[in-house]
């Protein structure tokens, strides 16, 4: 069997709520990888508009998708890796986040409206209010295979969850060869 390359970046995506920070994080853990959050590349202007319970437009999205696209160019030309959690929501989305990389993955964390409905109503502390989940559902275009993306289902613990991202990237055992 040949050697599988790690990819230089996954990004974790989905709507709020869906446990892109958790999931992302966790993921790090295992595989040694800097977890970054995607909202912290947010302008403040973003967080205080969503704070107020508005919706970002397109417009508020392309300055931070930028600055996630920089540094994944940053991470990757250093021959690093890294784990960026970004809702990612549209296709023109994820192909600003590319830049034409064929070294990047996408992980889909799927899930019903209603179970993060119920997760979002649970959390504390965030900027993203539970009033919003509508419009992120609403925003969303599920990623397509030809997009590099792994899709897992959030209906499991983030331990299942962490495990079939792993299988699916096939790094299995050999993670600790292909990663510096």
């Amino acid at each position: 069997m040949g050697r599988v390359e790690a990819p230089c970046a996954l990004i974790v995506m989905g709507v709020s709520g869906s446990g892109k920070s958790t999931v992302a994080g966790a993921l790090g853990e295992r595989l040694g990888w800097r977890f970054e959050d995607g909202d912290s590349f947010h302008p403040a202007s973003n967080v205080e508009k969503m704070r107020a319970g508005h919706p970002l437009t397109d417009e508020d999205r392309w300055p931070w998708l930028n600055a996630i696209a920089d540094e994944i160019e940053r991470v990757c030309g250093r021959g690093e890796h890294v784990i960026i959690a970004c809702s990612a929501l549209k296709h023109t989305y994820r192909d600003v986040l590319l830049r034409g990389r064929s070294d990047v993955r996408f992980v889909f964390l799927k899930g019903t409206k209603e179970l993060i409905a119920e997760r979002l109503a649970q959390r504390k502390g965030h900027f993203m209010p539970p009033g919003l989940l509508t419009s992120q559902f609403d925003t969303l275009e599920p990623p397509e295979a030809g997009e590099h993306v792994l899709t897992v289902s959030i209906d499991e613990t983030v331990e299942a969850i962490v495990d079939g991202i792993v299988r699916q990237l096939k790094l299995g055992g050999a993670i600790s060869k292909v990663l510096p």
